[in-house]
């Protein structure tokens, strides 16, 4: 809860004297806005506390913001959440280990692929099969990451600028986003939600051409990169709106718990692929881009150059996977691999007619090993797991917990967003009105992830 000078009374039944002034200090605890607003009256004290959202356009609309304001300045702002509360995480807990991924997957809808890759990272370490991920897979993995990362960024620019009335901005954003997008379905089969990161590896390896179809891409995206800086960085309407705005510094980071662009906007380098490094990213070269500004354009900036770095390691995914040549793409141990023998029919869906045959028609025991396999899944030794991923917002983190059967007996998700989402009061308070649009913007929070 933020703090307030005794001159800004605010409102619940809790009335204190201040020994210094003599003016009464009244202290908000829980509750609604409308109760807060109706003790106000019953004291006399003249507030407007307004709704932003969950309807405008600038929330998403699943966001609340509630802020009192005196005239354009706002001098208290909290956020309200759970407008989008899917029990995702106690979902989970009813499916099979290999299930877990299709759910968590739509956490974050922005950044689907992290999800996947920090629960499969993590089932992995509980199955004790982290070396035996083939190299391709794990290649693979950073690849689709570091794509999706470029994905989420974009939306971020894209949307902050349409929420500040410059829609160029967001038409080349979303245009620039699209070529990511195809890629992604060229590989997955879908746009989104993809549930492509298996434990033990991927669902399938990326079909001939696509490594060409990546590079050809990675051009046209820097074109419109280049468009976006002509765009953003250039432009002095942008900058006036955006300098010393949302402005946060370290400390407050720190004491918070935020992470991501915003915390390296303060300066502190931490990003999870340096500091703890998974999926091999201590062998990929790429920098960790900081600011000291602290403010929402140092974000902006921030957040682009982090899309040049991710270009960086795709280029470097790409001629690793060049290197490495056909191969698998999931752990060879049969009781976790699943699907079985994945590939992909004549149909373009479902196993290969040859795996088919061979269960279906010679081999009892493989069809009722794949039955069994999908129906109840593989089971996991009893422990507990915390894994960490560096997602686009921030430090992503799961927790899992095994009672050594074939589902999670809990699954927990640290997600950036929802932890980030702290700062809004303080990124907010002594500012405007019209700045509260531009602090929420900078911080990028998807509610997806905030509510689960």
């Amino acid at each position: 809860m933020s703090t307030h000078t005794p001159s800004q009374p605010r409102a619940t039944g809790n009335v204190v004297d201040d020994d210094t002034t003599g003016i009464p200090s009244f202290e908000a605890n829980g509750g609604d806005w409308s109760d807060i607003a109706e003790e106000a009256a019953r004291l006399g004290e003249e507030r407007i506390v307004v709704n932003m959202g969950p309807q405008h356009p600038s929330t998403h609309g699943v966001l609340r913001l509630m802020l009192e304001i005196d005239g354009e300045t706002i001098t208290e702002a909290r956020a309200g959440i759970g407008y989008l509360h899917t029990g995702i995480e106690k979902n989970m807990e009813f499916r099979t280990w290999s299930q877990g991924p299709t759910f968590c997957t739509r956490m974050d809808y922005v950044a689907p692929l992290f999800q996947e890759a920090a629960y499969c990272l993590a089932v992995e370490k509980l199955l004790g099969i982290t070396d035996d991920v083939p190299e391709r897979a794990t290649v693979i993995r950073v690849l689709m990451m570091e794509l999706n990362r470029i994905s989420s960024h974009l939306v971020c620019l894209a949307t902050g600028g349409n929420e500040l009335g410059a829609t160029t901005i967001m038409t080349v954003g979303f245009t620039a986003r699209e070529e990511i997008l195809k890629i992604f379905e060229l590989i997955t089969g879908l746009r989104m939600n993809h549930a492509y990161i298996r434990p033990g590896g991927v669902a399938q390896d990326i079909p001939p051409g696509a490594l060409d179809t990546i590079r050809e891409s990675l051009v046209t995206m820097r074109h419109y990169f280049r468009q976006l800086e002509d765009l953003m960085l250039a432009n002095p309407i942008l900058q006036a709106r955006l300098k010393g705005v949302g402005y946060l510094n370290l400390a407050g980071c720190m004491a918070l718990g935020v992470t991501g662009p915003v915390l390296r906007s303060a300066g502190l380098p931490y990003d999870v692929r340096k500091a703890n490094p998974y999926c091999g990213y201590e062998t990929y070269d790429f920098e960790v881009p900081t600011s000291t500004e602290a403010d929402s354009w140092s974000r902006v900036i921030l957040r682009m150059e982090e899309c040049y770095q991710s270009m960086r390691i795709v280029e470097q995914t790409l001629d690793r996977l060049q290197a490495i040549g056909p191969g698998p793409v999931m752990v060879a141990d049969k009781k976790v691999a699943w699907p079985a023998q994945l590939a992909i029919g004549s149909d373009g869906m479902g196993n290969s007619l040859d795996h088919i045959r061979e269960i279906m028609g010679t081999s009892m025991e493989a069809l009722i090993h794949h039955f069994k396999l999908v129906t109840e899944g593989f089971r996991v030794p009893a422990g507990q797991v915390f894994q960490t991923v560096e997602q686009p917002r921030g430090e992503l983190g799961v927790h899992l917990v095994s009672d050594g059967g074939t589902k999670p007996y809990r699954a927990h998700f640290r997600d950036p967003s929802f932890t980030n989402l702290q700062a809004v009061s303080l990124m907010c308070e002594g500012g405007q009105v019209a700045d509260v649009v531009v602090a929420v913007a900078s911080l990028d929070p998807v509610l997806g992830g905030v509510d689960r």
